[in-house]
């Protein structure tokens, strides 16, 4: 799928380890099933409500369209009818990569790289090997897309 810069299953294995901050957003420590990804992610549970043991689809992507096209990052729903991305998602947000680090420590090949987002002040680190990555740039705007899977 073109504008697709990372998809994976993630493991929701921890929420609020340090203690909750706010009363409608709890932060989700996940891990990957193919690609062993770490994911830190703040979510609004009053809009879309995650428990400890959940799994849920993950996509980064560059634009909402299917056909890969870049878009304005403006979101208005087509009237013609024509289909998104978002359409087979949950919950979608809109943000910007504001921080990559690398693992300068890595001497072999498999360096580990942690890419940060901002969502409108909802954070996100996604943590693994550099290959999954690769499509990521300080200030890119990247669209999240999550979706609950029933297991």
């Amino acid at each position: 799928m073109s504008g697709v810069l990372f998809e994976d299953i993630f493991d929701v294995k921890d929420i609020d380890p340090e203690g909750k901050k706010f009363d409608r957003v709890s932060r989700l420590h996940c891990e990957s099933e193919s690609f062993k990804m770490d994911l830190i992610l703040d979510v609004n549970t009053q809009v879309y409500p995650v428990d400890l043991g959940d799994k849920f689809r993950l996509v980064l992507a560059s634009t909402l369209r299917e056909d890969g096209y870049p878009d304005d990052g403006e979101y208005t729903p087509l009237s013609d009818g024509t289909p998104t991305r978002a359409d087979q998602f949950e919950y979608v947000m809109y943000g910007k990569v504001y921080r990559i680090e690398g693992d300068d420590a890595a001497v072999d090949s498999a360096s580990k790289l942690s890419a940060y987002i901002s969502y409108g002040g909802l954070l996100m680190r996604i943590q693994g090997d550099a290959n999954n990555l690769h499509g990521m740039e300080v200030d890119s705007m990247v669209y999240l897309l999550m979706k609950k899977l029933a297991f």
